[in-house]
């Protein structure tokens, strides 16, 4: 029997197979950090940190303060992997297989391969791979700016990268280099065989059409509650209609139908939800996590289903010119028990111990109560405290919200 749901708990649902039902119950550990990693599926990776790096605010979102070196330890250690997923992602090790189709056969990687590059420099390349093989893991700062006409320095951007710089990276992208660590958040490069030395492509690889199939389970697990339009868009699948593979799965009874309120479209929700969908149904589930979000985390980085779900049209402006910004540069997303309540323009100046409110908007229509600028206030704290930011400065906010915010300052 199909069961029948409210948007809101439909919400509530997601954000539960996102690990932003409650708060965090205890202070975090470092094995936190690997189960969040395992339960989103994958981790996006982004350099920005206007706030903390995005791998690091969207763990913080889930997990409260915690260690941000956790994350490269965990990586050190092997139980997680980078490669491109929904895009540059840390992924659980245990799913290389899941991506390692993408590294064989790179062709439709688009701009992170180039067959011509691999062809031109062929001999370079090989003669990279035989120093690191000779010499052990490099990092695309051992090697020295050399470009014709220009003495060395650094670059503008990625069609400025030295020619080491895109070995190293079409050499990841065609899985023969890993990353074995990350120091300061610089990419360290080892020989695949030597970051996995356990795998065997010839007994280990699923067919391509397996590797789809549990990219697919990956993704219905990891968003809870799923349409077909949305699949695809989590391991960047291709394009297509996804009807019949989630049926496939609702008939094996990894999935159990939905109806949603509003939503003419077929739902599903993992049968590791069942619990959840219980109290869903009886109206008796709802999230009171109040945090900030990253723009790269899970929850918003799809912008279609961000509206479908949570009403909230969200547009990452950073690589759009400053005149033409309607919010700000890197603008975080504000969560409130269950809803997508605003936006926040901030930055962190560590050295100052100071976080900077910029600007923050509450979307149009809130109903704002005492409790939810309370909430916002506390979201933003504790964001800054973990920061070492305890000072707070208000910019552009609503005057109630501003209040709270100088006063716990």
């Amino acid at each position: 029997m199909t069961q029948h749901l409210s948007l809101a708990a439909a919400r509530a649902l997601h954000l539960a197979a996102q690990g932003l039902l409650t708060p965090p119950r205890k202070k975090a550990v470092k094995a936190d950090v690997l189960a969040a990693i395992e339960r989103m599926a994958l981790l996006q990776i982004d350099t920005i940190q206007v706030v903390a790096r995005s791998p690091y605010l969207v763990l913080f979102s889930r997990l409260g303060a915690y260690d941000p070196t956790w994350l490269e330890q965990t990586l050190a250690e092997g139980a997680i992997y980078e490669y491109w997923a929904h895009e540059a992602c840390f992924v659980p090790t245990q799913d290389y297989g899941l991506l390692r189709h993408r590294m064989l056969d790179p062709s439709g990687m688009g701009w992170k391969f180039s067959a011509r590059w691999m062809e031109t420099h062929r001999k370079d390349i090989e003669a990279l791979l035989a120093h690191i093989r000779a010499h052990g893991p490099v990092r695309s700062a051992d090697f020295e700016r050399k470009r014709e006409g220009q003495s060395a320095g650094k670059g503008t951007g990625w069609w400025d990268w030295k020619p080491e710089k895109r070995h190293l990276e079409v050499l990841f992208t065609t899985g023969r280099l890993m990353v074995a660590e990350r120091r300061n958040f610089q990419r360290v490069y080892d020989l695949a065989e030597r970051v996995l030395p356990d795998w065997d492509d010839r007994r280990d690889l699923p067919t391509a059409e397996a590797a789809q199939t549990q990219m697919v389970r990956r993704s219905c697990k990891a968003l809870g509650l799923v349409k077909a339009g949305w699949v695809a868009d989590y391991y960047r699948l291709k394009r297509g209609k996804y009807d019949a593979a989630l049926h496939t799965l609702a008939d094996a009874g990894e999935l159990l139908p939905v109806r949603v309120e509003g939503w003419k479209h077929d739902a599903f929700v993992h049968a590791d939800l069942v619990p959840w969908l219980t109290q869903a149904e009886a109206g008796e589930l709802s999230s009171t996590v109040n945090t900030l979000l990253s723009p790269f985390d899970p929850v918003v980085w799809d912008r279609k289903r961000a509206v479908e779900l949570f009403d909230f049209d969200y547009r990452l402006e950073c690589y759009t010119p400053a005149e033409k910004r309607k919010y700000g540069y890197f603008v975080l997303p504000i969560l409130s028990r269950g809803k997508l309540v605003g936006r926040l323009d901030a930055k962190a100046h560590r050295k100052q111990g100071v976080f900077e409110v910029k600007a923050l908007y509450l979307e149009p229509g809130l109903r704002t109560s005492q409790r939810l600028i309370g909430d916002i206030a506390l979201a933003v704290r504790r964001c800054a405290d973990w920061h070492g930011t305890p000072t707070i400065s208000v910019g552009h906010a609503p005057e109630a919200v501003a209040a709270v915010l100088t006063a716990t300052a």
